[in-house]
């Protein structure tokens, strides 16, 4: 299948887990891909995994500082410029903490600020006017399902994937009128690095709050993104998708 053929794409926190996924399943559908890291060591080496899965997939690598919007604006013309057009904006870049908030500094906390919620807007104010300008687009963010049901330390994470749920469901309303939809998808626990390293004394009970009995992985997460990137969500907006195997928790 090639949902995504003619359409191009940009995708930040390509490089691994989750968005490397993204960055592959849409190539995978004849999506061209600019692939977005924070360092131009990890940027060169996603690349180079793909390219040698297949030479032939449309794929670039940058590297803006996603809190600066003139670095923001400057990686969204390069894309338009390389690939013609920018049909697909992926937020996928972030970070998390688990401080107390007893413990909790306060740059740590604007730091998850700039990159969740800072950067979602940079990345999503420019490419919403090429899109504009082109009669449409898709803009897809990732949230989480702390962002639905908190977490028991670490506040600024789940805080900043509720402000990503409301900078979602309100742009879907403003931009509808332009023709771009506006969604995001919440994962669950995923086997990114992270979770793959975590001891069985941990997964474990994990596993055990999650009804499919088994944690998610980033393909399941990517195809969800696919989904909603594709014409088959052409009437779908607005919406924060769990893919979370019905966990709640």
């Amino acid at each position: 299948m090639e949902l995504l053929k003619g359409k191009t794409a940009m995708v930040t926190g390509g490089t691994r887990g989750i968005g490397y996924a993204i960055v592959k399943v849409y190539l995978e559908n004849g999506a061209s891909v600019a692939l977005c890291g924070s360092r131009q060591e990890t940027v060169d080496k996603a690349l180079a995994k793909l390219k040698e899965e297949n030479p032939d997939y449309k794929v670039i690598g940058l590297c803006p500082d996603l809190g600066n919007p003139e670095e923001v604006q400057k990686a969204v013309g390069t894309v338009k410029e390389t690939f013609g057009s920018l049909d697909i904006l992926v937020n996928n870049a972030g970070i998390s903490a688990r401080d107390g908030l007893y413990d909790y500094n306060p740059d740590d906390f604007a730091k998850i600020m700039n990159l969740n919620v800072n950067a979602v807007f940079n990345c999503a104010q420019a490419a919403a006017k090429i899109m504009k300008e082109q009669g449409g687009g898709v803009i897809l963010n990732t949230s989480s399902m702390v962002s639905i049901y908190g977490q028991p330390a670490g506040v600024g994470y789940p805080a900043s994937k509720f402000a990503v749920n409301g900078l979602t469901k309100s742009l879907a309303r403003e931009l509808g009128r332009d023709n771009i939809r506006v969604n995001a998808v919440a994962p669950g626990v995923t086997r990114t690095d992270m979770v793959a390293a975590l001891p069985d004394e941990v997964i474990k009970p994990l596993i055990a709050t999650i009804p499919l009995g088994r944690v998610g992985e980033p393909e399941d997460v990517a195809n969800a993104f696919l989904y909603l990137a594709s014409d088959l969500a052409s009437y779908v907006t607005g919406v924060i998708l769990s893919v979370d195997g019905a966990a709640r928790s």
